[in-house]
């Protein structure tokens, strides 16, 4: 297999918070509802939210940017061991498949006030 595409993105997680408070039902169009959750039902914290949506535009990037993709068409989850995962459907599947991705490979961290992801996209 070969790198189709790298996406990285960084949010501030206070901004993202003030974000989100600012702008009732952000959330709901940035996540799809399991995302909303931590494994045990409770609310995930801001600083977990703010990595998914820094990897939701990481995978933007490592499909080169087109527009028309739907944030809630590339989900962040966690398998049981604790590795996140991407699941794509819709509009970031139809370009993943134009580009010939076969797997994907996402990195989530938040420190010191900022959220990080990378994305490889593999074919």
């Amino acid at each position: 297999m070969s790198i189709i595409g790298v996406g990285i993105d960084v949010a501030e997680i206070d901004r993202f918070a003030v974000s989100l408070r600012r702008t009732p039902g952000l959330a709901e169009r940035l996540f799809l509802h399991q995302e909303l959750l931590l494994p045990n039902g409770e609310r995930r914290g801001v600083a977990s939210l703010a990595a998914r949506f820094a990897a939701k535009e990481a995978v933007a990037k490592a499909l080169g940017a087109p527009g028309g993709l739907h944030w809630t068409d590339a989900e962040v989850y966690v398998e049981d061991s604790g590795q996140p995962r991407l699941r794509v459907t819709g509009t970031v599947a139809i370009r993943a498949a134009e580009l010939g991705v076969k797997s994907w490979h996402v990195s989530l961290s938040h420190d010191a006030g900022v959220a990080s992801a990378v994305v490889v996209a593999e074919g």
